[in-house]
């Protein structure tokens, strides 16, 4: 059977890439299944599609008989506009949503939203694969057997009996197998019951976890295919610590060498942990701190206690990961003492990254089923013409310029006083991590100096930190990074000789680095020294940039021959 799988755009443009442009994870696990059955699976993941293509070209390319979309809060409507245009070119097709939405508002779609025929409720992989073979066998009066499964019966939404958690995770196909991702899972659920999040009600607060080996097989057949980076995007990534320890020892055995993020509670972290997830290529770890004011986070049930979210911080930093703390404000009871409260915790806990949310009410959590009670609200509002319900905006005592305000108080402290929680780092004396803490210090750097943070007018003294940062990193070992951060620094402060200095150091230990040849050669030419330059570009020329380098310095010693020859190698790599 010929099914698509598809993850719809969201409602609203975001204004940075973030997480909301990548396929779920279980989708990936979804069609692994299919695939594994003797299904033919194309995946569209919305944001991946060139700029003209048309749901309506890629319906008439793969003819599916099938399409199973990816539904969470934001990305409903796009859903809905993907369903509608399948109904119209498609009748015969079968519509199915799945994901955390469909899951929570399945009697909802079923009743507003005709072009589908069913929802997978919950964990969806042999649902899905049951459905897709009762469809096979033209066996829609199977539909009452198919656990997990919403549909319509006699033309009225029903959901039948929820289907059992997957016991033993192993048991499913790696994706790995059939698709290229970088975001991997090593659990799925979360013993937590915070009134923000949906996943209590999702997963029931049960955790289960693939063993290590099925774990790091995945990395490792991505590796294989080139994936070099990855977001480990467990709820709690550290849970189960032996897990922890035995992942981390596996990469370590395998010669994986990688870098990865990780997501976990300030109360699931210690020395064991950091050490061996900073010596596996773990270089940021993410905490949900939510609020600097205890009577907050007791409002939305977040068990931690602030000393353990200092502990955390200081113990996770001091390891050479960057941590990283997500903050939710404009909640109940919030005011501009609240707001100093959280201004106070961050001076303590100096994250070397932060995200300031303002509170969404999503369909699932305690805090959207206590709200509809409140205010005499049904599901029947996801009918109008938005993304997602904010809290503040059922609260007398918060106006949006007042949330507003809060947002921007936030912000504008924590990048005034970045800088200097950048250079009040103090890593721990672990001899062996001496590399991992070179590699730390210039990343950082870089940040400063030339990445996101370079752009941030609030952050002040940028180049002085990037400057301690790199010189830091030296200290620790050599690093191409930490050379090449200092020769730019050079460069933007027109001191070609300190440039010159500092990039001849870093080739005599890295010779064969294109990024130190390309800034050398970019500061020979800055001296004049075109001649010179070419010997840094000339052997680097599957990169455009070398070649359009290369084409200038010929240009300028007046051979203009061989610098319309350059021209023309680098259209040949367009």
């Amino acid at each position: 059977m010929k099914i698509l799988l598809v993850y719809p755009r969201c409602k609203e443009q975001r204004i940075t890439n973030q997480d909301d442009t990548v396929v779920p994870m279980g989708l990936f696990s979804i069609g692994a299944v299919l695939m594994d059955h003797g299904h033919d699976v194309v995946l569209i993941n919305e944001y991946g599609l060139d700029p003209g293509v048309s749901i309506a070209r890629i319906l008439e390319r793969e003819k599916p008989d099938l399409v199973g979309l990816s539904v969470f809060n934001a990305n409903r409507s796009g859903a809905q506009a993907w369903a509608q245009r399948i109904r119209e070119e498609l009748p015969d097709c079968l519509i199915v949503f799945g994901g955390v939405a469909a899951t929570f508002l399945w009697e909802y779609f079923l009743t507003y939203c005709q072009a589908v025929d069913c929802i997978v409720v919950g964990e969806g992989e042999y649902t899905f694969l049951e459905l897709v073979h009762a469809l096979s066998e033209k066996a829609e009066s199977d539909f009452d057997a198919i656990s997990g499964l919403a549909w319509r019966k006699q033309g009225k939404p029903v959901l039948n009996p929820a289907r059992p958690f997957i016991a033993n995770l192993d048991e499913l196909p790696c994706p790995a197998k059939y698709f290229t991702y970088d975001h991997v899972s090593f659990s799925r659920g979360c013993p937590g019951n915070c009134t923000f999040c949906g996943s209590p009600k999702f997963w029931q607060r049960k955790v289960r976890f693939h063993s290590a080996g099925y774990f790091v097989d995945e990395l490792e057949m991505l590796y294989r295919k080139g994936v070099r980076f990855f977001y480990i995007s467990d709820d709690t990534f550290t849970m189960k610590k032996t897990l922890v320890l035995e992942v981390c020892k596996e990469i370590l055995s395998r010669k994986l060498v990688i870098d990865w993020y990780a997501i976990s509670r300030v109360d699931c972290v210690d020395e064991d942990i950091m050490y061996w997830m900073r010596k596996a290529g773990c270089i940021q770890i993410s905490f949900g701190v939510e609020s600097g004011s205890e009577k907050i986070r007791t409002l939305l049930n977040k068990k931690i206690t602030t000393d353990q979210i200092i502990r955390a911080f200081d113990l996770t930093q001091s390891y050479g990961i960057l941590a990283r703390a997500y903050f939710i404000y404009a909640c109940p009871g919030e005011t501009w003492e609240t707001i100093d409260e959280h201004i106070r915790l961050i001076r303590r806990i100096k994250p070397l990254s932060a995200i300031f949310y303002i509170l969404h009410l999503f369909p699932g959590t305690a805090l959207y089923e206590k709200w509809k009670e409140e205010h005499g609200f049904s599901d029947d509002i996801w009918k109008e013409d938005m993304e997602d319900v904010l809290y503040f905006e059922s609260d007398p005592t918060m106006s949006r310029d007042l949330v507003l305000a809060f947002g921007k108080k936030l912000r504008t402290t924590f990048y005034e006083d970045l800088s200097e929680y950048a250079r009040s780092l103090t890593l721990k004396d672990v001899p062996d991590l001496a590399p991992a803490f070179a590699d730390f210090y210039s990343r950082l750097a870089m940040t400063f100096s030339h990445g996101d943070y370079a752009a941030i007018e609030a952050i002040t003294d940028k180049d002085i930190t990037a400057r301690m940062l790199y010189e830091r990193s030296l200290s620790y070992g050599p690093s191409i990074r930490a050379y090449l951060g200092l020769g730019m620094l050079a460069q933007k402060k027109r001191d070609m000789q300190a440039a010159f200095e500092i990039l001849d150091k870093g080739l005599r230990l890295f010779p064969d680095d294109a990024d130190l040849h390309q800034c050398m050669g970019i500061t020979l030419m800055n001296c004049g020294r075109f001649k010179d330059a070419l010997l840094h570009f000339i052997p680097f020329e599957d990169s455009k940039q070398s070649l359009s380098f290369a084409a200038t310095c010929y240009q300028a010693l007046g051979d203009h021959e061989q610098a319309e020859n350059y021209q023309k190698k680098m259209t040949l790599l367009d």
